[in-house]
């Protein structure tokens, strides 16, 4: 996907990093990667300074996400685990980022009001949500057989903020929503 992975690692983790020192204040903050994959996103920010965790539903990326912490000399704890049942405590983290586009892979509105309403449990008052999606009105005129993704809105966040993909660093647009405090 990355012409240059770790190029990418970084541009991402200074997007990131950048809206959460905008929203919450500088850092380190502890922050939860929820859709982690291999950690594109999580060892961005790791690199950083801040503590991040990482979830993924496949144990075999969250694994190596792990793997490529360490073969950097940095931590990032990992779990294999749904974003719609995490299995971490009520309140636990500052942020929780959710992106390249891992949410609309859940398949009903009710999948996704479930991951939002984790993400909100393990999220403290006032934490910072970032979730990044891909521009399918844009992926639609390119390609017709591309299918547009439906959301719900999803009550509990407020001070809601599309950032659009030139200001974040992003290859899609990255939504920044924060949890009433």
């Amino acid at each position: 996907m990355y012409a240059d992975w770790d190029a990418g690692v970084a541009r991402q983790g200074r997007a990131l990093d950048t809206l959460l020192t905008a929203a919450l204040g500088p850092g380190p903050h502890t922050v939860l990667d929820s859709a982690c994959g291999i950690g594109t996103q999580a060892l961005g920010l790791a690199v950083l300074g801040h503590r991040v965790t990482g979830a993924d539903l496949s144990p075999v990326s969250a694994v190596r996400g792990a793997r490529e912490a360490a073969g950097r000399g940095l931590a990032l704890p990992v779990a294999a685990a749904d974003m719609r049942a995490l299995p971490f405590a009520d309140a636990s983290f500052d942020a929780v980022v959710c992106a390249d586009n891992a949410l609309p892979h859940l398949l009903t509105a009710t999948d996704v009001r479930a991951a939002l309403a984790e993400t909100l449990r393990v999220l403290r008052p006032g934490g910072l949500v970032l979730l990044s999606t891909r521009p399918y009105t844009e992926l639609r005129r390119a390609r017709q057989q591309s299918r547009t993704a439906a959301f719900a809105r999803q009550e509990g966040f407020r001070d809601t903020v599309w950032h659009g993909r030139a200001d974040t660093g992003f290859h899609q647009p990255v939504l920044a929503a924060r949890r009433p405090g």
